[in-house]
């Protein structure tokens, strides 16, 4: 099948062709000018303020139209945070000792995300990896742990990026082709929970916040199916959050804290997500 029968058939050139066209004019004051270049393929003017509508729609389309090339249809998210290491690993986060401490305490949930991997991964090759897939922010710490799991069983995973100030970046296990980058927070958000099926927050700091409490907001508003919402680490949580006082305020009703389930181990969490889709039954 020729390129143009895959597109699909039209008599006008598709803009394929015409960019490679516009790179064999003659070389001429005019056609090196800015205002010659093709719009789509001028970067100056598609990084211009003016523009920010079309990158945002840019930003919704490109991984979007990938991952449904794919086939993926379902995925389990890992949020948690950069800072966490693998077991014997370097707390590198660490400004001072009590940092270091906690951090290096922590690093348990490393080895239960990337097992927690694992099992999403091997559900997910039942149906020839499209439903269950790993998404992580592509990071370091909890987020490599979920890819790593996921590379552990020879399972593809998603990693979605961020462009940030201090330089990132992908972790080593991300499938290079589900490997994605957005400048804007919103939309990277909206993909992440586009397809989930399952939510699992491990310990992190305000990134990882407000991704669950942005996903809490989703489903206690009803924007959002229920889906399992899991939070790694009992005793993490239950100082860091405090969901019955708010309960007690009126700031939530009562039975919004039955929206999440607190689990210390991996196997607690998939058989959670197995009792909610009857997975095996």
């Amino acid at each position: 099948m020729t390129p143009m029968e895959k597109a699909g058939w039209t008599p006008l050139p598709h803009s394929d062709e015409d960019l490679e066209r516009s790179k064999s004019v003659p070389d001429t004051p005019q056609t090196r000018a800015e205002t010659y270049r093709l719009a789509w393929n001028d970067p100056e003017f598609m990084t211009r303020r003016e523009l920010r509508a079309v990158r945002l729609q840019l930003e919704l389309l490109k991984p979007e139209m990938i991952l449904a090339e794919r086939g993926i249809h379902s995925t389990v998210i890992l949020f948690g945070g950069a800072r966490l290491p693998e077991p014997g690993g370097e707390a590198w986060a660490a400004k001072n000792e009590t940092q270091k401490k906690n951090l290096e305490e922590n690093s348990k949930y490393y080895e239960e995300a990337r097992k927690f991997a694992r099992l999403c991964s091997q559900q997910s090759a039942t149906s020839y990896y499209r439903e269950y897939v790993v998404v992580t922010g592509g990071g370091p710490g909890v987020m490599e742990a979920g890819n790593r799991g996921a590379d552990d069983v020879g399972a593809p995973s998603i990693g979605l990026n961020i462009v940030l100030p201090h330089e990132q970046a992908p972790n080593a296990y991300v499938t290079p082709e589900l490997c994605f980058n957005f400048h804007y927070f919103a939309i990277r958000k909206m993909h992440f929970v586009m397809r989930a099926k399952a939510v699992a927050v491990f310990p992190g700091g305000f990134g990882t916040m407000d991704e669950f409490f942005e996903t809490l907001t989703l489903i206690q508003t009803g924007r959002m199916e229920r889906v399992p919402v899991i939070l790694f680490g009992k005793s993490f949580w239950k100082r860091a959050i405090d969901l019955d006082f708010l309960a007690e305020q009126g700031t939530i009703s009562p039975g919004d804290q039955d929206i999440i389930d607190f689990v210390d181990t991996a196997d607690e969490a998939w058989g959670i997500i197995s009792r909610f889709y009857k997975l095996g039954e």
